[in-house]
């Protein structure tokens, strides 16, 4: 009995952490702009695959988020 408490308990949250894990972790990327230490004859092909990478995750990130959240809200 306890251990499903627990178990909806994280389950209901962890989602949401997640999600907020990816969009921190794609703001990182596009804050520290990692690009700028690439060979310079491949800083535009490096710099578009960083910033498409670090886009994704975040909306990888939302949608999670987003998910949980509609999911949590239809469960009432």
């Amino acid at each position: 009995m306890m251990s499903r408490r627990i178990l909806a308990w994280t389950a209901s949250w962890l989602p949401l952490a997640v999600g907020a894990f990816l969009v921190l972790v794609g703001l990182g990327t596009l804050v520290g702009a990692p690009w700028r230490y690439a060979a310079s004859e491949s800083v535009v092909v490096v710099a578009a695959f960083q910033i498409l990478g670090s886009l994704s995750a975040i909306a990888v990130g939302v949608g999670v988020a987003w998910l949980e959240a509609t999911g949590a809200r239809e469960k009432r």
